[in-house]
């Protein structure tokens, strides 16, 4: 039986440049120098195998030795003429034989294949000799790929041959293939172990981290490498580009495991975090390589008990990281206004620096979180505290109401642009957030801004009551000019909403344009005026659509876009004209389908003004829409109106 060589280790030199070949036999005996032709059988006449010498096509064909080839780096061929020797001692004679007669031949042709086998071995391990710079150079390149392609296609020969060899006690398989494997693992070894130099700017880190890069760096060229030179030398199933990323990938695999075994600090573990989820990915997503390489295939780089570990100190950090910058950033806010100094103002509005400082923040974190756990779910986690954050802000801004100091009007202006800062944040780039915490603080702001509003506004309708009484009565509706004082003082007290952000401006014009609606129907609801017949119905109906319209045209100058709130006005003042039961049932219906927060308590308020109607008529009307409207309106959305309107 065939008895394999012991290993010689992996040698960077050419066996063949040194004083003599001491290599174990292969066969015992020596086998007396056979030389014949190539068999044309074995598709050998038509291989570039190595360098070729310029022969005249009129001389005798000259037939190459075994050591020719061999010291030409024509491996394929060298292997071929072994093969034929091979077959025809064991073809002819018995193995017994061959034993007995031949141990001579049987111990050179032994010999011979130790050479050709240490010769691949060279070969292999100078797979990865070029460096990426150096693929340009197409001498270079022809070079390596022309020797590589010959001990490959040896290596692919001897496999075949060893399946047609005959079971004998003397002959084993020469399992190159398996050599090949070994000898492309330890080159692996060899590079990670000694990577190119780091890269330049890179003086800040660590050495876990320079040695992490160095690693990636060497993996990235030599992957690169072997897809755009070294593929070209092998046969395509082969599928070289994927061993030889399994090989880089285990081998980094097994060192990341190493050094996550020591404890790390916390950037050295949102390194390697990095790494494993951006970085190494990255590489393998490379046009060049990722048509080449099934990285789904290779897996994470570290097993799932490891990154977890990883991933839970990390979030840990950034979320306390992130909690304590928004304490401090909330602290001296609080500090400021204690201290009774005034907001800055930009384009002479009044801001404020919070919810800039904190967005970006946690824009920025979320984002890196994400490419450094691979996860938008667990890079959502750090966000977890806003919730509370926005208590706290929410409870300062009630202090600030409640207090009432010289500087809270301007404190709440700037701090309302900070509730829609965040509003905006939560709508546009809900992806940064848990849904419970985007859902509680999107209702916590929503608190925040209608406080703000009835803070604002509160001292502009306090100085606007006395206009609000004149409103439903007997003056309103025989003097014009009462409505128009109305709208007149409205626009002089506006003028104390100055410093709003721009963002939030049109937001208060349109709280307050509501609010002097509710209150306008409140106050036409108290039923202070009696409309005893058609004449002055008519004339209310006049009146409150005259109203509504300019009402409309003064709020839609300053900015309001509620033009919903005219339509109610303008409905009101049909029902106060219409004088047949049927058609104000139609009015009554269409205006509570519009407005399902209409009750019927405000039905009657309304009804009530027309004295002709009698209390009949008026339970008929209510009825109709409380027919038509049963579970109609369960779970719509609508604008609700009425239901602010509260009547004593």
């Amino acid at each position: 039986m065939r008895v394999r060589s012991n290993s010689e280790g992996l040698r960077l030199n050419n066996p063949l440049n040194q004083g003599g070949i001491s290599v174990g036999g292969w066969f015992r005996g020596k086998l007396k120098k056979m030389r014949r032709p190539p068999n044309p059988q074995d598709g050998s006449s038509s291989l570039t195998d190595g360098p070729q010498s310029a022969v005249d096509k009129d001389s005798p064909i000259a037939i190459q030795t075994f050591e020719q080839l061999l010291a030409e780096q024509c491996l394929y061929k060298a292997s071929l003429v072994l093969i034929d020797r091979e077959n025809e001692l064991f073809g002819k004679i018995t193995e017994e034989e061959v034993l007995q007669h031949h141990a001579e031949e049987i111990d050179k042709l032994s010999t011979e294949r130790r050479a050709l086998e240490k010769q691949i071995q060279h070969t292999l391990q100078q797979s990865l000799s070029l460096r990426l710079e150096e693929v340009a150079d197409e001498a270079a390149v022809s070079a390596l790929t022309m020797v590589l392609t010959s001990a490959v296609k040896a290596i692919y020969k001897e496999e075949e041959q060893d399946l047609l060899r005959k079971p004998v006690r003397s002959r084993t398989p020469s399992n190159w293939k398996k050599l090949h494997d070994s000898i492309l693992h330890n080159l692996v070894e060899a590079r990670m172990d000694n990577p190119s130099v780091a890269p330049a700017g890179l003086a800040e880190q660590s050495s876990i981290q320079l040695d992490i890069q160095c690693m990636g760096r060497q993996l990235k060229e030599d992957l690169l490498l072997v897809v755009n030179v070294l593929k070209s030398c092998y046969p395509e199933e082969a599928n070289i580009c994927q061993f030889y990323a399994k090989l880089y990938h285990q081998n980094l695999s097994a060192r990341l495991k190493k050094i996550v075994d020591f404890v790390l600090d916390d950037k050295d573990s949102t390194f390697i975090l990095r790494w494993v989820n951006e970085y190494y990915p990255g590489i393998l997503k490379k046009s060049e390589l990722a048509s080449e390489i099934d990285s789904a295939a290779l897996g994470k780089l570290l097993p799932t008990d490891l990154l977890d570990c990883l991933e839970k100190q990390y979030l840990e950090t950034q979320q306390n990281e992130l909690s304590t910058y928004m304490n401090r950033v909330l602290e001296e806010e609080i500090k400021t206004w204690t201290r009774m100094e005034q907001p800055p103002r930009e384009d002479g509005c009044y801001t404020s620096p919070l919810a800039y400082d904190i967005i970006q923040l946690i824009s920025g974190m979320v984002t890196a979180a994400e490419k450094v756990t691979g996860s938008q779910q667990k890079a959502q986690s750090i966000t977890c505290q806003l919730t509370d954050l926005l208590q706290r802000f929410k409870a300062f801004q009630e202090e600030i109401i409640k207090q009432n100091k010289c500087n809270s009007n301007a404190y709440i202006k700037a701090h309302l642009g900070c509730v829609e800062q965040f509003r905006d944040i939560f709508q546009r780039k809900g992806h940064l957030f848990p849904n419970d915490v985007q859902e509680n603080c999107l209702a916590v702001l929503t608190d925040m801004k209608q406080s703000a509003y009835t803070f604002l506004l509160s001292s502009v309708h306090a100085n606007l009551k006395p206009q609000y009484r004149k409103l439903g009565t007997s003056d309103w509706l025989l003097k014009k000019t009462l409505f128009e004082k109305l709208l007149s003082s409205m626009e002089n007290e506006l003028q104390d909403l100055e410093g709003l952000p721009h963002s939030c401006h049109q937001g208060v014009i349109s709280e307050f344009h509501q609010q002097v609606t509710q209150e306008y129907v409140k106050r036409l609801l108290r039923r202070e005026i009696k409309l005893k017949d058609r004449e002055h119905q008519q004339k209310a109906f006049i009146t409150v659509t005259d109203n509504a319209e300019t009402l409309h045209k003064l709020f839609k100058k300053m900015g309001s876009q509620e033009d919903w709130l005219k339509d109610i006005l303008t409905n009101i003042a049909e029902v106060l004209k219409l004088q047949h039961i049927p058609a104000l049932q139609m009015q009554i219906v269409s205006l509570g389908h519009a407005y399902p927060d209409l009750s019927e308590r405000h039905v009657s308020a309304l009804l009530k003004l027309k004295t002709n109607i009698s209390k009949e008529d008026r339970h008929k009307i209510k009825a109709t829409l409380l027919d038509t409207r049963k579970e109609a309106y369960e779970g719509v959305k609508f604008q609700p109106f009425f239901s602010k309107v509260v009547l004593k």
